[in-house]
């Protein structure tokens, strides 16, 4: 039997010793070349884009010669004012992208030695760069699997049976339950939305799927509706799972990584943040054939590209 990729080597490219074995100065020049790959690293200014900057090495800033503004390489990006240093979040990163279902942040704050809120507001801001290779606005095409599946308002069951209720009727819900609706490309893109109900799939379907597609369903019957646009599949999950080839097994397997991300990992997750941890699974999901260093170099060049987070700056002091 032919060994599963992560188990091979050609998967492990990249390790914590060697991170920090290469020092601070390694991991900072590689956070330039990902900021700036067009001149192999060297400064651009962010707000005239002049070639020609001053080097500040006391501060690792930088200074434009035609515009005098000051820069660092994180400035404008989802890294800016940080604290950590380059060596460290470079760790993080490598940390991430190595955990297959994702990573509790207890577990993160630990193996860096910083706080909990620092290993939480780190890794969402790594989620929003994960989400600009999820999120793109193209259309799906191709064979597209669609299925729900629903997340969070555990109600637990109180300890006398006497003073149990019926936990599925709406009056004793919590209103924090909600559905994660994926439209997934069979050898292509996932791409994960939360709902309240599983039926909204269709509408998203008709924003979010080329007409020339084809699709797969399971026996729900507000799928029916699909048939309206496309040649659907279904498939009668009480009876079969895959049917000559009919199934939703692919969509099935981002909702095995995120059943146990959100429920080995993370044990409870806000509906408010919910999307997050959906696009992160999404994105762990396209590229579980990608060896963890090109994981590390994608997410780092995905941060220098991303824009200062308005959700994540600042979360905690707002919270204050």
């Amino acid at each position: 039997m032919a060994q599963h990729f992560l188990l091979s080597a050609a998967s492990r490219t990249l390790s914590l010793r060697s991170i920090y074995k290469a020092g601070e100065e390694a991991a900072y020049q590689t956070f330039c070349e990902m900021r700036w790959p067009e001149t192999d690293g060297a400064a651009v200014c962010p707000r005239c884009g002049d070639h020609e900057t001053y080097t500040i090495s006391t501060r690792r800033k930088f200074k434009c010669k035609g515009c005098y503004h000051q820069f660092s390489v994180t400035s404008g990006t989802i890294f800016a004012s940080r604290k950590m240093d380059f060596v460290d979040l470079l760790a993080a990163i490598c940390i991430i992208v190595n955990a297959s279902k994702g990573l509790s942040m207890v577990q993160l704050s630990r193996d860096l030695d910083c706080q909990y809120k620092t290993a939480f507001v780190l890794a969402h801001k790594l989620r929003e760069a994960m989400a600009q290779e999820v999120q793109t606005g193209e259309v799906l095409d191709g064979h597209i699997e669609i299925d729900g599946a629903y997340f969070g308002g555990h109600i637990r069951p109180a300890n006398a049976k006497a003073n149990r209720v019926d936990r599925r009727l709406k009056a004793h819900q919590t209103g924090k339950r909600r559905v994660v609706v994926a439209l997934r490309e069979r050898e292509g893109r996932t791409l994960p939305f939360v709902t309240m109900s599983e039926a909204e799939g269709v509408a998203l379907a008709n924003e979010n799927v080329s007409r020339t597609a084809t699709m797969s369903a399971d026996e729900a019957s507000h799928w029916d509706l699909l048939h309206r646009g496309w040649s659907v599949d279904r498939v009668n999950h009480s009876e079969i799972y895959s049917d000559h080839g009919k199934h939703t097994n692919m969509v099935e397997s981002f909702f095995s990584r995120l059943r146990n991300m959100v429920q080995g990992q993370h044990h409870h997750v806000s509906p408010q943040y919910l999307h997050q941890y959906a696009n992160h699974a999404a994105w762990l999901e396209d590229n579980r054939r990608t060896d963890n260093g090109t994981l590390a170099r994608i997410v780092v060049s995905n941060s220098m590209g991303a824009p200062v987070s308005r959700q994540w700056k600042g979360y905690w002091q707002r919270a204050a």
